[in-house]
């Protein structure tokens, strides 16, 4: 039994948190499957981007959203384990945001709407951390 009946707004969010994180696992799927062929296709600056991902980069991006998606799950669950894992994945998408930002410097390759969508992407995560923290405080899931 829940210490305390979370809020109406938690289910609807989870469910589009998932959805969100749901088309991040698609989005890390479809660079997986990028072939030669399609990336000789971009403009060069994004071909060697592309070329040349280091797979800690790679496994930092698989962790952001299969965590996403499993903290996702978690938190529709109502399971406290949420904590953690979205904690993970935060950190996992920090680690792939110092390749884009540090490593490659997106910006100068993509200009600056290369930074928006990643934002976006940090902010969603921290939110959802907080959703979660806050709900192992008041009670709202369980934990286990």
């Amino acid at each position: 039994m829940l210490a305390h009946p979370p809020p109406k707004w938690l289910k609807p969010l989870a469910w589009v948190a998932l959805i969100w994180n749901l088309c991040g696992v698609i989005a890390f799927a479809l660079q997986m499957l990028m072939t030669p062929e399609v990336i000789s296709k971009m403009p060069i600056d994004q071909q060697a981007a592309y070329s040349n991902i280091p797979v800690w980069s790679t496994i930092a991006f698989a962790i952001a959203v299969f965590g996403g998606t499993l903290g996702s799950a978690l938190l529709l669950a109502k399971k406290s384990f949420s904590l953690p894992v979205f904690t993970v994945s935060l950190m996992a998408i920090l680690i792939q945001q110092y390749y884009n930002f540090i490593v490659i410097n997106s910006v100068e390759i993509m200009g600056s709407s290369a930074v928006f969508m990643p934002l976006f992407v940090v902010v969603i995560a921290i939110l959802l951390l907080c959703v979660s923290f806050k709900g192992k405080q008041q009670g709202w899931l369980y934990a286990n």
